[in-house]
């Protein structure tokens, strides 16, 4: 029968420490034949006598003494190991991981990681960007960002931005060669920028609605990237058609560079939200991060993208 090495233990300390299993069971909070019994198991089980007992005193053996001198070093770390457990508890310290989908990283991740570090020095910031769903204990992740349609019921979600609205864009230049398409079966004659999720090695079908039904189009092009800024710069070059969230292109929107066709048909997908499981939420780096996160995009005018 396997035992746990650290039964006994404790009764052993205290009652080394006060040389009495009477004031042991007063600091431990249990009786005094409690005590005793667990003195006796420790003793039968490592196969010594380590105390010696009278009705008036209570002493350490040999054997006693010497477990007692390297226990005592020992039972002190611990107790100062316990104790530094509180600078979690009460400030911001420690390594928070988070995963996020790419579209935040230039988006969201890119403004928030200086501000956050510049406010939290003591925290470490991990961020994984992945378009994945991610079980976040199976990955070790304090938290993660993901499109609200995605993120499981029994978790606790904090919304960052409003409902996203997707477009289909394309530059000038592109739309003088090849003119814009009117709808969205139309994209089968057009060059358009196909994205590839990195870790399924899907390709993303763009999505649509007529008169309250949705449906995809498959599309396709000379150009399949798995990067969003990529997806972007590409589009602005004038190769093709790309479906981009307004949110990566309001810079683009609003100088003229891309251009929007099909809007009637494109829908809102849901936002993206900042989700954690409930036992989490508790943790002072979690919740600075929350803070500070839903602070800065309310500063920012709630990250809405032009008109």
């Amino acid at each position: 029968m396997n035992h746990d090495p650290f039964d006994g233990l404790t009764e052993f300390l205290a009652v080394a420490e006060h040389k009495s299993f009477t004031l042991a069971a007063t600091r431990l909070a249990v009786t005094p034949t409690a005590i005793s019994h667990a003195i006796k198991l420790l003793e039968r089980r490592t196969g010594v006598l380590l105390f010696q007992r009278t009705t008036r005193r209570v002493a350490l053996t040999e054997a006693g003494a010497s477990l007692f001198a390297r226990l005592r070093p020992a039972a002190s770390e611990i107790d100062e190991a316990l104790k530094g457990l509180s600078g979690f508890r009460d400030q911001p310290m420690g390594t928070l991981r988070l995963t996020a989908p790419r579209l935040s990283g230039a988006l969201l991740m890119e403004p928030l990681i200086p501000l956050f570090r510049e406010a939290y020095p003591q925290v470490t910031l991990e961020i994984s960007l992945d378009d994945a769903t991610v079980d976040l204990m199976a990955g070790g992740f304090d938290a993660g960002i993901r499109l609200g349609e995605s993120i499981e019921k029994d978790m606790i979600a904090v919304r960052l931005t409003p409902d996203l609205q997707w477009s289909v864009v394309g530059a000038p230049d592109y739309f003088a060669k090849a003119g814009k398409p009117a709808s969205p079966e139309d994209l089968t004659r057009h060059q358009c920028i196909g994205f590839r999720f990195s870790t399924s090695g899907s390709a993303h079908r763009w999505e649509f609605r007529r008169e309250g039904r949705d449906f995809t189009v498959g599309v396709e092009g000379g150009v399949i990237v798995n990067d969003r800024r990529l997806l972007v710069a590409t589009a602005r070059s004038g190769s093709g058609l790309a479906y981009a969230c307004d949110l990566e292109i309001v810079d683009e929107l609003a100088d003229g560079r891309l251009e929007r066709v099909l809007q009637p048909f494109v829908p809102l997908s849901s936002a993206l939200y900042l989700y954690f499981p409930s036992r989490t939420q508790t943790q002072p780096k979690l919740r600075a991060f929350i803070d500070l996160a839903t602070r800065w995009i309310a500063e920012q005018g709630g990250l809405k993208p032009s008109a």
